[in-house]
Formats: C-alpha cells, sequence, structure tokens
C-alpha cells in the first residue's frame, strides 16, 4: 500500500495587501511542498475582522490573495486553496476548543496585548479568543506540520497544549502538530525600520507584491543602510542590519551568497547596492504581477478553483468535526 503523504497547512490574513516579506518568508517555498506533503492552503478571511474592515475590500482583497496564491506558484491541482469563511467547520470547532483553552492562556498570548493597544477602541472578544479559531484551522485537517515563523510559534504551542488536553479526557482524536520552521525562507525587515518585520503597517517600509515598478525603486532607494562610517556592503546583521536586510533580500531573489554579494559590491557603497536590489525585485514581481492580473480577469476560474478547494477542505474538516462533536457528547445529526 503506497504511504500517504503527511499533512501541511499555512494561512495569511487578507487584511492587507501580500508583501516581500509574505512571498520570500513563506510562499515561494510553498509550491514545492506539494511533492511531499498534502498541502491546504487559505485566505484567513475570518480572523480580520476582530478589526473593523470595510466590506467591499475585504472581498477584493480576499480574491486578490487567491489570485497571487496561483500566481506565486500554487497550483490549485496539487494544492488546496480555499477561502476560511467558507468552510463552517472552523467556526464550529473553534466553539469546542475555547471550551478546553483557559483563560490564563489566552491572557498571555502576545499578540492579543499588542493589537489590544493598536486597537484600544475595539478589544472585543473575538480579538481576545482567535488563537481558539487558529487552533481550530490548524486541528480541522490533522497535519503533521504547521509552518510558521517566529512571532507565530506561541499560538503553535498553544495549539498544542489544547490538542493535548483534549485527547487526555477522550483518547486520541487530534493529532498534535509539529511547528515547521522553513531552512530556506528569507526573514524580511521593514526597508525603513530594519529591526521590525516587514509589515502592512509600515507602508513606507513595505513592498506590496501588487506595487508598480517606480514605488518599488523609490522605496528602495530610501531604504535605511546603516550609519557607520565604512559605508560597505558587508553582512553583520547585529552591527549593520539595513544593509544586511538588503543583502538577504538580494540574495533570495537572486540566489547568489553574502559572499558574492559582498564581491560583487566592492567598493561602491550604499548608493550603488540600492537600486540593483529593487531592481531584481522589480524584475522577479513582474511576472507574478502578471499573472495576477490575467487570472483576476477571470473571475470565473478563481470562483471554481476557491469552491473546489471549499469542497475538499470540507470534506477533510468534517471528519474531524464529527469525531470531536461525538466524543463531547452531542447528538449525532
Amino acid at each position: 500500500m503506497e504511504n500517504q503523504k503527511k499533512v501541511m497547512l499555512s494561512g495569511i490574513q487578507p487584511s492587507g495587501e501580500l508583501h516581500l516579506g509574505n512571498y520570500l518568508g513563506a510562499i515561494k517555498n510553498w509550491g514545492a511542498r506539494a511533492d511531499e506533503f498534502d498541502c491546504f492552503y487559505f485566505m484567513a478571511d475570518m480572523h480580520t475582522i476582530t478589526v473593523r474592515q470595510t466590506p467591499a475590500e475585504l472581498r477584493r482583497r480576499t480574491l486578490e490573495q487567491v489570485a497571487q496564491y496561483i500566481a506565486c506558484g500554487l497550483d490549485p491541482e496539487r494544492n488546496t486553496i480555499f477561502v476560511q469563511s467558507h468552510v463552517h467547520q472552523h467556526a464550529e470547532l473553534a466553539w469546542v476548543l475555547e471550551c478546553y483553552t483557559m483563560f490564563g492562556e489566552l491572557s498571555r498570548m502576545t499578540q492579543f496585548k499588542d493589537k489590544s493597544a493598536k486597537h484600544a477602541d475595539n478589544i472585543n472578544a473575538g480579538l481576545f479568543t482567535y488563537p481558539c479559531l487558529m487552533a481550530a484551522d490548524i486541528l480541522l485537517y490533522q497535519p503533521d506540520f504547521v509552518p510558521v515563523g517566529e512571532d507565530q510559534k506561541q499560538h503553535v504551542e498553544l495549539t498544542r497544549n489544547v490538542a493535548q488536553r483534549f485527547n487526555h479526557v477522550y483518547g486520541d482524536v487530534l493529532k498534535v502538530p509539529e511547528p515547521y520552521i522553513p531552512k530556506m525562507g528569507a526573514r524580511v525587515m521593514s526597508l525603513n525600520q530594519p529591526d521590525t518585520k516587514m509589515s502592512k503597517s509600515i507602508p513606507e517600509g513595505c513592498v506590496f507584491l501588487m506595487d508598480k515598478p517606480e514605488d518599488i525603486l523609490r522605496k528602495f532607494k530610501r531604504a535605511i543602510t546603516d550609519s557607520d562610517t565604512e559605508r560597505c556592503v558587508r553582512f553583520d546583521r547585529e552591527n549593520k542590519p539595513g544593509v544586511s536586510n538588503l543583502m538577504s533580500i538580494y540574495s533570495a531573489v537572486t540566489g547568489r551568497s553574502f559572499e558574492a554579494i559582498e564581491a560583487e559590491f566592492d567598493g561602491k557603497g550604499y548608493g550603488a547596492f540600492k537600486p540593483v536590489v529593487g531592481e531584481a525585485v522589480v524584475e522577479m514581481l513582474r511576472p507574478i504581477q502578471e499573472e495576477t492580473r490575467r487570472l483576476l480577469s477571470d473571475k470565473a476560474y478563481l470562483e471554481s478553483v476557491y469552491r473546489a478547494g471549499a469542497e475538499k477542505a470540507s470534506y477533510v474538516a468534517e471528519k474531524t468535526l464529527r469525531k470531536v462533536y461525538k466524543k463531547v457528547g452531542f447528538l449525532a445529526r
């Protein structure tokens, strides 16, 4: 009997435009995983509404994100691509898991503290309990691995704790997933705050996948380098965070080592380096932008992709939800 593929799952909120950090740090490497894993990738639109959204804009960004996933190399025939809100089991399992998650655990989540500080006028219950929805997102598909950045490890740990707690009461029901830290994913920092991860919340330091070439070049030319006296292109994350970030981006885009980059720009300084990095990013994003625009002109195709994805995701998710419902004592429907 042929060995069944292990399962991997990940999602990104359509709360803003996808950016270079999303691509180089995650999406770029997703396509190749279909050879080894049964992959589920979704638009986490349910998570976005913990912060108030403009409905038409949320719909636009969600559809555009579907197109961008495909344009970035995710073949819908080999990956399950779906919209979170189209799979009702996410919300249903989240409620059950909330009843097995402790108040103190949620109180300690750093992202709740960060978002509460940023949105002090809207500290709602969803903002507090959304790690339970994230746990449901993961556990529904019984994945072996969840690809995460360093900032998401706390959520995976909570998911593991909740799954273990549930299993301790009811037996081996939920698979306890392992965090998967990609070896090749670039850690992309803000262009104007190189000690902070690139984020849509700092738009001037963020390169969005659909930015115009002239805007990309402008952002790179204005990128913070360093105030050191030598002003040479040399990788030193601690003492030269700005230029090191640019080198990381250039390396991820071109495949060149840091040593080769240092040799290429030996004696040339930051002024020569920054526009070259910008040009490399423009050329890398050009085919992605063109394919995204082409796909967005065929909304019927995109609809067929996310509907088929939701159908498969719902089939898998329902099997897990039925097991959970039976264990907690709900009457079969």
